[in-house]
């Protein structure tokens, strides 16, 4: 199968394009490399650099590639960025998916798209936990709006018959190679200050709640996808809730330290809990999470002592 991931360089896409490449498939990546970096893929992988909102690079490539799937997970994913320029927000996760979607749909025959949503920031503070695909979207944050708005243009592509689509709602996704540097990831975030001796900031009182999932996971559902003939939206998660402070215990027990956090002011747009209902892709394509969530901080800390 030709397999298109874009984002292919970023953290989550990186894996999943090794992912599909070890599983025999054709694949090729696009990223324009603002986040993500080169380095975390084979030197012999086919890499496009560029932004998706290039019309004319992104026919081209698609006309000499012909994918059957597109993986998309080109994104700004930064919640505190989506504040302070929500003109950049609008243009990474909305112009350019819908210009993707448009030349995806008059380009490729039959496409299919797989979209890497947001189960964390599109529904909002919710009614009830854990959070249904039914459950009343309503984002707080600019990021949540841009994500939510890109599955609307995607499912109107759809309605008309132009592509098909899977839509899965990540939780908060954690693993080796996640930028430390990132704003969305504070295990790989906590790891690298507590080995490094400098004392680690949680915003708010610590009792924020987030579902967590290793990234492993989250890469074989989207194998899964691959052989899923049907359409959906699908949550992707473990169901439970973990606060900041169990975060923050969890990697300092690893990482074997004994320094306190530093509490500072809730930063605004962010939910104070959520977590995933998962019941809808564990009966249509047979995914569970395997990894548990301090088994996934374990590896992730070694991860980070053989580089540090």
């Amino acid at each position: 199968m030709r397999i298109l991931v874009t984002g292919a360089a970023g953290f989550i896409g990186s894996h999943i394009a090794r992912a599909y490449s070890s599983q025999g498939h054709q694949v090729a990546g696009v990223d324009n490399l603002s986040t993500g970096k080169r380095e975390n893929l084979p030197a012999d992988f086919p890499l496009s650099m560029f932004d998706l909102s290039d019309d004319q690079q992104l026919q081209a490539l698609l006309r000499d590639f012909r994918p059957e799937v597109i993986s998309h997970h080109a994104a700004q994913v930064n919640v505190r960025r989506s504040w302070e320029n929500p003109i950049a927000d609008l243009r990474s996760n909305i112009l350019a998916s819908v210009t993707l979607f448009r030349i995806v749909s008059e380009t490729v025959s039959r496409p299919r798209i797989i979209y890497s949503s947001s189960g964390g920031a599109i529904y909002g503070e919710p009614r009830r936990l854990p959070v249904k695909e039914s459950h009343p979207v309503h984002p707080t944050s600019n990021y949540g709006v841009s994500k939510y708005a890109a599955e609307l243009y995607l499912s109107a592509f759809q309605g008309n018959g132009l592509l098909r689509s899977v839509i899965f709602r990540y939780p908060n996704v954690f693993g080796p190679g996640q930028d430390p540097a990132g704003e969305a990831g504070v295990v790989a975030v906590f790891t690298n200050q507590l080995l490094r001796g400098i004392q680690p900031h949680i915003f708010g009182d610590g009792s924020k709640t987030r579902d967590y999932t290793y990234v492993d996971d989250v890469v074989d559902a989207n194998l899964r996808a691959l052989k899923f003939q049907g359409t959906g939206v699908f949550n992707l998660g473990c169901g439970k809730e973990i606060s900041d402070r169990e975060v923050f215990r969890a990697v300092r027990t690893a990482v074997g330290s004994k320094t306190e956090p530093i509490f500072e002011e809730k930063r605004p747009g962010e939910v104070d809990h959520i977590c995933l209902d998962t019941r809808q892709v564990r009966q249509t394509l047979g995914w569970k999470p395997r990894v548990t969530f301090r088994e996934g901080v374990k590896r992730v800390v070694n991860y980070w002592k053989q580089r540090i």
